[in-house]
């Protein structure tokens, strides 16, 4: 490498990191200073390495999204033991996984057979790996996460340090209670992911909240097909976000209520009360329109506290950062008094307010909030900031001689807390810290302040003496103290000689020398500001230690700000596009009208149409529905919108329908369309088989399935007999409810005696000159035609090939007869 500027590592770090996959040792000075004085040569050594899972602070971080680590552990190979028992052990596997730039830190024991459908939804961007993985296991992960190999690090048991000793590195001590609900798989993998963090982070100290265990009882269960077929993250056709469901609902203000958004559409909870408890927070701002929009001013103005304080944690933050985290804390607490003054206790909206509120700590940051701004210089940091930075490096370089690579303290690459590796970094910081922060910092500015009127006593005697009013007194990098003047007529080496000055340099338009006074005043001066920049790097440092010691309120409050933001998003939401609050019931039900599909109708309005909502009615007395309809009549939109719905009651937002009441749900199934999987030698139809089978196996007599068109992949008679067999036994062995949409009419006949069983279809209507419209309303009963040659006419087909499919449609099944 020929090397870049400093100031553009952020844009290197990305290509190499981020595209490239590669690991990047970043080595820093680590200047020692002697009675004020640098030594050289100065140490130097690698601080840190960075990788696409142990990103800080980069400018190319992804701020609305967590930047995961994960680590996996597994206590022996996957396949190939002889020993039925040890193989059974085997199937579980121990997932960790951090976010190095926010703290967040959770564990999960996951069962080999739902290992995808785990990763995909942590999403992480690196992962460490036991080596006593199969390569199999390694090709799933890494197919799970969309990542190459490269981002896979394989570690073995030896590499790995004390199993116990990654506990003292959280913000505060693990509760007995807490580690004894940590499984063995789960606490390996927490020491493999410590282990790999401290060979990168080295100086940088992590500071992360204790594990937070993802239970799977805890949470509805989304599996990796579901994720991908009902398009929560991405569209299935371009891969994008626009389309997705998680862009269409997106109403959020600040970065954390945005990663929380992802984190609730991907782990919807299946607890009643707090469903409930979230949606009458949801209520409290629907019913009061000036709060709700007085709390979202309020939350455009925070930052994001959670990555800033973690940054001073980790000993990358500045000044700045302080400011930042002291006028949120701020603003956080006018935003709780706001909304304490408008509770009602004895309403639920009122009582679900409260309960949120009081889980904000105010005292110690607010006084810590005080601390900070009394302390630094708001309006040094904002001229710093308004001004070029290569000016003020120049200007400063002349002033204290502290040249470029000149750092202020002997521990640590940091000045004023900039790590020397950040893009933004500036060694020779401006002052910041106000006079009055310290006793010992007003004494020393007193004393610079009597050095300067010294200095320009000198200067003005000097202009006078030597008839040279342009005169000044400076540091030059080369020759040091210096006094230079203008060439003057008047201005003679005679001149010079009597006040004792030593010619340096004579040019044509500059005269420069030496003078004693000077020097020795100078160098007086560059004491003072040495004392004064260590002495504010001491402060500094307290407050970066007040906000480590403040780490857990800090973030409780951050979690109140990002519920809040959620919370107002979706009532956001709900305003906007008129949805309404769905009723969690106790029973397995599924009582929608006027039911929409959130995404498709947005779609549909910015084209100039119209959604034809439906509704849909699933109890103990119908627990499935057969459809039937034609091609391109909203069959697939109805199974998907009923499975979103779900999705967002769950997830304690309003729902788009008129009316919903909805059983809580434990799992969601969708097996809607397939694509062949040739990395895996999986053709489209064993795909769809897995996936069927999966269903199967899994659902519950509380789970919610949509299928469509199960059986297409092959022979009809084969398809029609493995989808009628599919859906017995999700009707009589699963017991779930169930949307089951098919081709296959014969289903109608051989299921019209099941008396749990609901038929529905979709119809076409046409005119006598031939056109046709689709009618996406559902209807009681079954409709036999599909109407495929009208869609492949729509479609584009050439006219001959229609008349030729209609030609064979006509006949009898015999492809002999249909050339004629």
């Amino acid at each position: 490498m020929a090397g870049f500027q400093l100031q553009f590592i952020g844009k290197y770090l990305k290509k190499l990191v981020q595209e490239l996959d590669k690991k990047v040792a970043i080595c820093d000075e680590y200047p020692v200073y002697v009675q004020g004085k640098l030594q050289t040569p100065i140490p130097r050594r690698v601080s840190r390495v960075v990788t696409a899972g142990t990103l800080v602070n980069e400018d190319f971080l992804d701020q609305e999204k967590n930047n995961f680590l994960l680590s996996i552990h597994c206590n022996a190979e996957q396949s190939g033991h002889s020993d039925q028992a040890v193989a059974e052990e085997s199937k579980t596997l121990g997932l960790a996984w951090i976010d190095v730039s926010t703290g967040d830190f959770f564990v999960q024991t996951t069962e080999r057979a739902t290992m995808s459908s785990a990763l995909m939804r942590i999403g992480a961007a690196e992962v460490v790996l036991s080596k006593n993985v199969s390569a199999h296991v390694r090709e799933e992960v890494a197919l799970s996460l969309g990542l190459p190999l490269e981002r896979l690090v394989m570690r073995s048991a030896e590499e790995d340090g004390d199993a116990t000793r990654w506990t003292q590195r959280l913000d505060r001590p693990l509760q007995e209670t807490e580690r004894s609900q940590l499984a063995s798989q789960e606490i390996a993998a927490c020491q493999q992911l410590f282990d790999y963090v401290d060979n990168h982070l080295l100086d940088l100290k992590l500071k992360p909240r204790p594990p937070q265990r993802k239970e799977e009882v805890d949470t509805m269960s989304i599996d990796r097909s579901s994720i991908r077929g009902l398009e929560l993250l991405k569209t299935a056709r371009d891969g994008l976000g626009k389309g997705s469901l998680l862009n269409t609902i997106q109403r959020t203000v600040t970065k954390g209520g945005s990663r929380l958004l992802k984190e609730r559409l991907l782990y919807p909870s299946v607890n009643p009360g707090e469903i409930k408890y979230h949606l009458d927070l949801v209520d409290a701002f629907m019913a009061a329109s000036d709060l709700h929009q007085s709390i979202i001013a309020h939350l455009r103005q925070i930052y994001d506290i959670v990555r800033i304080a973690q940054k001073l944690v980790m000993n990358r933050g500045d000044a700045e950062d302080l400011l930042c985290l002291a006028r949120t804390i701020q603003r956080m607490s006018d935003m709780v008094q706001l909304l304490n003054s408008h509770m009602n206790d004895t309403t639920s909206t009122g009582i679900a307010l409260r309960k949120l509120t009081s889980c904000f700590v105010a005292d110690k940051p607010q006084q810590m909030s005080i601390q900070i701004r009394s302390s630094i210089d708001e309006q040094g940091i904002t001229d710093y900031l308004t001004q070029g930075q290569e000016m003020i490096q120049e200007e400063l370089d002349e002033a204290t001689g502290f040249t470029s690579e000149t750092v202020l303290q002997t521990d640590s690459p940091v000045s004023l807390g900039k790590a020397s590796s950040s893009p933004k970094v500036n060694n020779d910081f401006p002052l910041v810290m106000q006079r009055n922060a310290s006793t010992d910092l007003g004494h020393l500015h007193d004393k610079l302040d009597a050095l300067n009127m010294d200095k320009h006593e000198l200067q003005q005697r000097l202009r006078e003496q030597l008839m040279s009013p342009r005169l000044v007194l400076k540091f030059d990098t080369k020759y040091g103290h210096v006094c230079s003047t203008p060439r003057a007529k008047g201005l003679t080496e005679e001149m010079l000689t009597e006040i004792g000055a030593s010619l340096i340099g004579n040019l044509k338009t500059i005269k420069t020398f030496y003078l004693a006074d000077w020097t020795n005043l100078g160098r007086q001066i560059d004491s003072v500001k040495f004392d004064i920049r260590q002495e504010e790097q001491r402060i500094f440092e307290t407050l970066r230690q007040l906000v480590v010691d403040n780490l857990v309120p800090l973030r409780q409050n951050a979690a109140v700000m990002h519920e809040l933001d959620l919370t107002t998003s979706f009532a956001t939401l709900a305003s906007e596009e008129n949805w309404v609050r769905p009723v969690i019931a106790s029973k397995p039900i599924h009582d929608i009208i006027g039911g929409r599909h959130p995404t498709v109708k947005l779609g549909l309005q910015a084209q100039g149409q119209s959604f034809v909502s439906n509704d849909l009615h699933l109890d103990l007395k119908s627990r499935a529905w057969l459809i039937t309809g034609p091609n391109m009549a909203g069959k697939s939109t109805f199974l998907r919108q009923n499975a979103l719905i779900t999705i967002l009651a769950q997830m304690g937002s309003y729902v788009p329908a008129e009316y919903a009441e909805i059983g809580i749900v434990d799992k969601v199934f969708s097996r809607i369309g397939a694509a062949d999987d040739l990395f895996r030698n999986e053709s489209t139809f064993m795909v769809e088989m897995l996936e069927t089978a999966h269903i199967l196996r899994d659902a519950t007599d509380k789970s919610f399935v949509i299928m469509d068109e199960i059986g297409r992949g092959t022979a009809p008679e084969d398809g029609a007999a493995i989808a009628y067999a599919s859906l017995h036994h999700l009707y009589n062995i699963n017991k779930c409810r169930t949307l089951f949409a098919t081709h296959f009419h014969d289903m109608a006949d051989k299921t019209q005696d099941w008396s749990y069983l609901a038929q529905h279809c979709t119809d076409l209507y046409e005119d006598d000159s031939g056109s046709f419209t689709f009618n996406h309303r559902l209807r009681p009963g079954v409709n036999r035609k599909s109407h495929a040659l009208r869609v492949a006419k729509m479609a584009g087909l050439p006219q001959s090939a229609i008349d030729m499919a209609q030609n064979a449609l006509d006949q009898k099944p015999n492809y002999q007869d249909w050339n004629g």
